[in-house]
């Protein structure tokens, strides 16, 4: 018998040879084990919006290992992309793979590449968990995938999906310093509110990519920004209405049970600031002047109907940047909530001061514009 178990001891030892040969093992935010090369060279983006988050890994070096990513960074927050164009020009190099959605998705283009790794969504413009074939395909082909989430469960899943990025690119200490920032300017928050009884928690009406649709009100609730609302001590008044995710709350609803407060987000950008364009959007993000969003929010919220809410007659109405939903900035949203939630209770929190800090800490550009405003003009 000692032969055979010296025989099964050394099979056993060239298997995990082989493995430790053949790269690393990470579980994803899918649960799923992924086998990753040693080193991971040329990566493709199932959303360029990601771009910023692996710039807090990569810094300087964001660009050098993407082979290919989808253009809805381009195309749904172009302010925000041309300050990485200007930063970095080669990305606009970087071939695109499709546009804003899954079916856009070119396996072709991407095996064509020789890329080492993808980077997809749990859910997103791009391509998801369910899209079981061309996951199979891919890793046929030689290309691993991993998923990440700053959507579904982002305030959960931002610190998880840092640490996982970490390890697949090899910026573990880089991750780490992230996610204390992170959970120490969450946790000033969720400290706070804990000990503010619900009953004092304002109801909230949010109010999703404002001027998109002539229907009123899409809403977000159980995932992206609808997690944030609670997370900063207010009740969605939506909660109980929509059982999903997102969806739409009828306007009637809303003027017979009113919101505390309402709030929009934010899909306008500096061009529609800067043209004739009667686009009804709340404009935020890179380069927008405070007195440029003001305006917008004043201008959106004049319509029929949402102009009888008694929040935006009193002037408790605010705007939000919309693409905090999905990046590893989220945390200076809850903040931006929570002040105005609960103005007394959190008079000593500062999120201008915790954005400049991301910036000036995670972000090789400058921060420049505004993402948040409320209507009322600020006080003297």
């Amino acid at each position: 018998m000692k032969p055979i178990k010296a025989a099964l001891l050394g099979g056993l030892l060239l298997l995990q040879a082989g493995l430790a040969d053949a790269g690393r093992t990470v579980t994803d935010l899918a649960g799923r084990t992924v086998l990753l090369p040693d080193r991971v060279e040329r990566i493709v983006l199932g959303e360029s919006r990601y771009i910023p988050a692996l710039a807090i890994l990569d810094g300087d070096a964001v660009v050098e290992r993407l082979a290919g990513m989808l253009s809805d960074f381009e195309q749904t927050d172009p302010a925000g992309y041309r300050q990485y164009r200007e930063r970095f020009p080669a990305i606009a190099e970087v071939p695109r793979v499709g546009h804003t959605s899954a079916d856009s998705f070119s396996l072709e283009t991407v095996v064509a590449m020789d890329a080492d790794l993808a980077i997809f969504s749990l859910e997103g413009h791009g391509p998801a968990a369910r899209n079981r074939e061309l996951i199979d395909s891919l890793e046929r082909a030689g290309v691993a995938v991993v998923f990440i989430d700053f959507r579904q469960d982002p305030l959960t899943n931002t610190p998880k999906s840092m640490a996982l990025l970490g390890q697949v690119l090899g910026r573990t200490g880089e991750a780490e310093a992230f996610n204390t920032f992170y959970r120490n300017e969450l946790a000033r928050v969720t400290d706070a509110v804990s000990g503010i009884p619900r009953w004092q928690w304002p109801k909230v009406f949010l109010h999703s990519r404002v001027g998109l649709h002539d229907t009123c009100c899409e809403t977000m609730v159980h995932g992206m920004m609808g997690r944030f609302i609670e997370a900063a001590g207010g009740r969605n008044v939506a909660a109980e209405r929509i059982p999903g995710v997102s969806g739409v709350l009828n306007l009637e609803y809303l003027l017979t049970d009113q919101p505390d407060i309402y709030l929009a987000t934010a899909i306008g950008s500096p061009r529609y600031a800067e043209s004739d364009s009667k686009q009804p959007y709340v404009v935020l993000g890179a380069g927008v002047e405070s007195s440029t969003a003001r305006h917008s929010l004043a201008r959106a919220t004049d319509r029929p109907g949402l102009r009888a809410l008694a929040a935006i007659k009193e002037r408790r109405a605010f705007a939000i940047w919309h693409h905090f939903y999905n990046t590893p900035l989220n945390v200076v949203a809850v903040q931006a909530l929570a002040r105005w939630f609960h103005p007394q209770p959190l008079a000593d929190l500062d999120p201008q001061q915790t954005l400049e800090s991301f910036y000036r800490r995670f972000q090789p550009v400058e921060l420049d514009g505004t993402y948040w405003v409320e209507l009322a003009e600020p006080a003297p």
